[in-house]
């Protein structure tokens, strides 16, 4: 006998699952936030504070007492882990894991949400020399809330609101950080 159970067949067109896949992702609201901002920066030196998890809590509000759990002390790479805790609504103190799934030298990182308070997060981290010497960074973020209508809810009160003055900090704090300086 070949292994293969008897009057079983595998259909080339068929993924197990395939439905309940379907249904997540079809189901959810997915909401997108997009940032630019010119940095006064060459894309090494961006990249070298960027690729760097510890430098997270300097462009993250003070009120989300931001803390870095556990990573492994390198710079990001294809894999990496990270975990951290957040309050990030109402004061309520909220664990993190973080994966970054592809990274590119001086180019672009992407993170994505595996344990936390979204059903999706997946952010992406790009970095493009710009003719002046500069650097121009963008962030696409695609996020998801759980909990159906009462996600969508939450997300038109509150927040939505929040992830704006999240981004509008990191920012001013950029601003200040890479282009303030004469």
């Amino acid at each position: 006998m070949s292994g293969k159970k008897a009057g079983h067949k595998k259909s080339a067109t068929s993924t197990p699952n395939a439905h309940v896949f379907q249904e997540r992702f079809v189901l959810m609201k997915l909401y997108k936030i997009v940032t630019v901002q010119h940095i006064n920066a060459s894309v090494e030196d961006c990249w070298d504070f960027f690729s760097s998890p510890k430098n997270l809590q300097t462009i993250t509000l003070d009120n989300m007492n931001f803390q870095i759990q556990d990573y492994d002390g390198k710079r990001m790479y294809n894999g990496q882990i990270i975990t951290y805790t957040l309050k990030p609504l109402f004061g309520i103190k909220m664990s993190w894991v973080t994966e970054i799934t592809a990274c590119q030298e001086n180019e672009y990182f992407v993170d994505i949400q595996q344990f936390g308070p979204y059903k999706l997060w997946h952010h992406k981290h790009f970095f493009e020399p710009t003719p002046d010497g500069g650097t121009k960074m963008t962030d696409i973020v695609h996020y998801a809330l759980p909990f159906g209508i009462l996600g969508r809810i939450m997300n038109h009160l509150v927040v939505k609101n929040k992830l704006k003055s999240i981004f509008d900090y990191r920012f001013n704090k950029i601003e200040e950080l890479f282009n303030s300086k004469k």
